[in-house]
């Protein structure tokens, strides 16, 4: 008989000793008869031991990882057996762990893919002696791209490239190239190519760069790509990344209007070298009004705004606050739209006194206009919260350099109102809240 677990229980026909598992190729072990083995029947979740069944129902007894001998496998596979084996891998002494591994590396394959029994995998990744790292990692050889692109496998291929040495980091990842893109654009294995240039050296990993030359456009735009990208950006060095930071900024415009490719020029903005950072800006220049009211394009402008050069700040800046002849100014127009508000509140975070000093005059020529949208209402917090600021500041002053004020006079109900203004500005300025 077969178990949930996978585990050939009894005497087997002849075709069982050799039988495969659909998943990974995964062989099912045949150990016997174990002490215990009398099943209950368990509605939706198949046969289950009379030892994992007074284990889940006998709520009293503490037990200890020897009192599951012989069934490691199949508390493996069930919720609340692989939490109780996961908790006590992570205080088991040598000999409790060597219990444990001797009944699952057998059928290690199978763990690795089942929705509870990776995480008993996991923990020996984790806790496990570094013999039985290397054993299961062997056990995966061959094995990598279907465990990668496998919803519970591709933790374990993650958490054993976190800590497997050097070589076997090497020899995992061998086996995905010619297949990066798809992992790259597939659901799980796009965290393990994101784990692979966290965590291996850069030598050993070239294959994973070179497959993005010529692709950075399609990755930057796709919703697992645009991770990738950003995670190669951060740990791959300047020769590595050069070739494809200058084949994405022969896209920056569409980019920065695509609901993925924006968060990829965002993080070259944050992160980036100043000559991208440059570059990025440069691509907004003339366009500020456009981008700004953008739902995508409008992030990337709040950060040329918080990130660019000071005088590619200026010129956007500039761009936004310059009048017309028919007295008309960006700023305007910004004030009262959904996504360009955030910009003008962004701009003025980060300009300085006198800057501000000069926007916010603009914008309170237009309060009572923009009271009359939903939108230029979180920009009126931002202004009264600087105003309240610039309000406390002033009374702090006077109170310091009047030595008949009482310091402990009450605040009156203004400045009590401002204050409270202030306390709620930020929040107010939240995209999420508009």
């Amino acid at each position: 008989m077969m178990s949930r677990d996978g585990v050939v229980y009894g005497t087997p026909p002849p075709s069982l000793l050799s039988m495969q598992s659909s998943m990974g190729g995964a062989q099912m072990i045949y150990r016997g008869t174990p002490k215990s083995a009398a099943v209950v029947e368990s509605p939706g979740a198949g046969p289950r031991s009379m030892v994992l069944e007074e284990f889940r129902n006998n709520k009293t007894r503490k037990y200890e990882l020897k009192d599951i001998c012989d069934h490691m496998v199949e508390f493996s596979c069930d919720q609340h057996g692989s939490r109780f084996i996961q908790q006590k891998l992570e205080t088991a002494s040598p000999e409790e762990k060597d219990l444990v591994f001797r009944e699952v590396m057998p059928n290690s394959r199978h763990l690795m893919t089942d929705v509870f029994g990776n995480y008993v995998i996991q923990k020996f990744f984790e806790h496990g002696s570094q013999t039985q790292k290397h054993t299961l990692a062997k056990q995966m050889q061959g094995h990598i791209l279907t465990l990668s692109l496998q919803m519970y496998g591709c933790r374990v291929v993650q958490k054993a490239l976190e800590h497997v040495q050097s070589e076997q980091q090497a020899s995992m990842v061998r086996e995905l190239d010619g297949h990066v893109l798809q992992c790259v654009k597939d659901q799980n294995g796009n965290h393990v190519i994101q784990k692979a240039i966290e965590r291996i050296p850069v030598e050993h990993i070239r294959f994973i760069i070179d497959s993005f030359h010529g692709q950075v456009y399609s990755l930057a735009t796709h919703p697992y790509g645009c991770r990738v990208i950003q995670r190669m950006f951060e740990h791959c060095d300047d020769t590595q990344t050069r070739p494809l930071l200058d084949e994405l900024h022969r896209f920056t415009t569409n980019l920065v209007q695509d609901q993925y490719g924006n968060y990829v020029i965002q993080h070259v903005m944050e992160r980036g070298k100043a000559i991208d950072r440059s570059l990025v800006c440069s691509r907004v220049r003339g366009h500020v009004l456009q981008l700004s009211k953008h739902k995508f394009a409008s992030n990337v402008v709040e950060k040329c705004i918080a990130y660019g050069e000071p005088k590619d700040r200026k010129v956007l800046i500039d761009e936004i606050t310059a009048v017309r002849r028919d007295g008309s100014s960006n700023l305007v127009y910004m004030m009262k739209d959904q996504y360009a508000n955030y910009v003008v509140q962004k701009m003025l975070d980060v300009v300085d006194d006198q800057q501000r000093e000069l926007i916010m005059s603009k914008i309170q020529a237009h309060m009572v206009a923009l009271r009359k949208f939903t939108y230029g209402k979180h920009l009126i917090s931002k202004v009264e919260k600087y105003l309240a600021m610039k309000e406390s500041d002033g009374n702090t002053h006077a109170v310091s350099s009047s030595p008949t004020q009482s310091l402990a006079a009450p605040d009156t109900p203004s400045e009590q109102q401002s204050v409270q203004v202030a306390a709620t500005g930020t929040a107010a300025t939240s995209k999420s809240s508009a």
